[in-house]
């Protein structure tokens, strides 16, 4: 009961801890988003802060999409060089208290034989992915610190932008929409997302092939 009582505490400690780091984050404006992008990466609780405010100033100045998403991608780049560090510097006793054997020799295995698709890939999907287990791992298994800085960065970039055309196309309600699905049915929300994606390269590639000779 005292040790149920204690964490709750904490929690709550944390949770108020976020909301005034987030409320320091938008007095800063646009470079708030980089500022919060670097907290984030690092690993300080910032919980949907990132998205939340690339959402909000995509929305407002959709002329500036890129500015943002390229502070947030370069921002996150570098918080997550910390982690990344973490784990060149021993992650590998980390990660295997927080994984079992088995997953454990698996993520290994695909950092060994498949780096740049097994870092990119939880860097684009959004939360709860457990992407920071990912960025620890490149480190513990020694991927070279400029390839990881590239992938990241371009993961990042394309994370952002999807989230950016998703605000100004449809509002930061969709967005929102987006991420619970996401949290509630992941494999059916990225099985939607490459259905829509196949549906319109599909499209397009109808519309931009001539057409068909009719001959006599």
């Amino acid at each position: 009961m005292l040790y149920a009582g204690c964490w709750l505490l904490s929690l709550k400690t944390l949770l108020k801890f976020s909301n005034w780091l987030w409320s320091l984050l938008q007095s800063l404006g646009p470079w708030g988003v980089f500022a919060a992008a670097v907290l984030d990466g690092a690993g300080v609780p910032l919980p949907g802060a990132v998205d939340a405010v690339v959402v909000a100033y995509v929305y407002q100045k959709p002329m500036l999409a890129w500015v943002y998403v390229l502070l947030a991608a370069g921002g996150s780049m570098l918080g997550c060089l910390v982690l990344y560090s973490i784990g060149a510097a021993g992650g590998e006793v980390l990660i295997r208290k927080r994984m079992s054997p088995v997953k454990y020799d698996k993520i290994r295995r695909d950092f060994e034989e498949h780096p740049v698709i097994t870092l990119a890939l939880p860097a684009v999907l959004p939360p709860p992915f457990p992407f920071k287990i990912f960025v620890l791992s490149a480190g513990a298994f020694a991927m070279r610190r400029t390839h990881f800085m590239g992938v990241m960065l371009v993961a990042r970039v394309v994370r952002y932008g999807i989230l950016s055309l998703l605000a100004i196309r449809f509002g930061p309600r969709v967005v929102a929409g987006f991420n619970q699905a996401f949290r509630r049915h992941p494999v059916l929300t990225i099985a939607v997302i490459l259905a829509v994606v196949a549906v319109a390269l599909g499209a397009r590639r109808l519309r931009s092939s001539p057409p068909p000779q009719v001959t006599e």
